[in-house]
């Protein structure tokens, strides 16, 4: 749901980044290239280059913001905590709180080179094994973080994972009822058969939060090795299974829907990737963690998108109602995909009974 339009020197103004730049950095030389990259609705992403560096830049959407959402500390931390580990991520720059300097909080890090496969074309070079090996390269990164000791990296007081899953639904819940323009009863109902559906815990481990091939970047030499995970802005310490859930959602009908406008999800015509279960199994037997539950997560991972959208709705919704209403059809869609993986779950809590 990226927002067209986003002026560069309304998001990054030159002169005011150049000087931070050349205070912070010891290493800057020359004047900066800046490039506008992606994002609009969520946060906004920056090619910043000088004569020696290449460097991406992230910073929040602009306009009104909802509580919790789009937070560059997050993201800065959790990168840094993971750098010295074996999950890839880009190399840490530097952060930057003062909202003075560019008119919200930000941070540099280092841009890596390699391809997200994020639509038909940017996988047409993989043959069946390499869709296969990639598809279990992208289970076995997300088991991979999952088994970083969060506290031994120094992010112990990064989340609260006692009683994570619930606050999750009351958390979005939350930011359904800020948000919501239309009255859409179907993410309502979700939202209460998760709340009774709750299971107990399933461990502590550092959530990505938006896990998925989108959100990922592949060696363009080596195309099953992946070189980074990207776009941690809700990344937390809690209940590892919620990332699995939103990988099997969007690997079906949500990633469908969701990236319709820009092409077919890639797995959809490659006879390579597995199926949605093979990914489970594989996490199952990657990690060792019980599976058992994962409609719940699934669900939830469906339900959560929808407020999601719901809040790039109201953030629109002033500047151009015309097109924010245009994004209550596909709430009211992906919150039906989500009861929808509810009325087929064996887990009666699920199925409203």
């Amino acid at each position: 749901m990226s927002e067209p339009g986003v002026a560069i020197d309304d998001a990054v103004p030159a002169d005011r980044l150049a000087a931070w730049v050349r205070d912070t950095i010891p290493e800057a030389s020359g004047p900066l290239v800046i490039e506008h990259l992606s994002g609009g609705s969520s946060n906004l992403t920056f090619r910043v280059r000088d004569d020696a560096n290449d460097w991406v830049l992230r910073r929040p959407p602009l306009g009104r913001l909802l509580a919790t959402a789009n937070d560059m500390g997050r993201e800065f931390t959790v990168q840094s905590a993971l750098v010295a580990t074996d999950v890839p991520v880009a190399a840490p720059v530097a952060r930057c709180d003062d909202t003075d300097v560019i008119g919200a909080p930000f941070y540099l890090m280092q841009r890596l080179d390699g391809i997200v496969y994020d639509d038909a074309d940017a996988v047409a070079h993989l043959g069946p094994d390499d869709a296969a090996a990639a598809s279990d390269e992208l289970i076995d990164v997300l088991a991979r973080l999952h088994a970083v000791d969060h506290e031994a990296v120094g992010l112990g007081g990064f989340g609260k994972p006692q009683g994570f899953l619930a606050r999750q639904v009351k958390r979005w819940t939350t930011q359904w009822e800020a948000a919501r323009q239309d009255d859409v009863p179907a993410v309502d109902e979700a939202l209460r058969r998760l709340a009774a559906a709750v299971p107990g815990e399933a461990g502590a481990a550092i959530v990505h939060g938006d896990y998925s091939f989108n959100n990922t970047m592949w060696s363009r030499d080596d195309p099953r090795r992946m070189v980074g995970v990207l776009d941690w802005e809700m990344s937390t310490v809690g209940d590892p299974l919620t990332d699995l859930g939103m990988v099997v959602m969007y690997w079906g009908d949500m990633g469908e829907l969701l990236w319709r406008q820009r092409a077919p999800q890639p797995h959809r015509l490659n006879p390579g990737f597995p199926s949605a279960d093979h990914l489970v199994e594989r996490y199952a037997s990657t990690s060792g963690r019980q599976v058992d539950e994962i409609d719940v997560y699934c669900v939830l991972a469906a339900t959560k998108m929808a407020a999601i959208i719901a809040g790039s709705q109201a953030r629109l919704a002033a500047a151009d109602p015309e097109r924010a209403a245009t994004l209550t059809p596909t709430i009211e869609a992906v919150a039906q995909i989500a009861l929808d993986r509810a009325d087929a779950s064996s887990i009666p809590a699920l199925r409203g009974r």
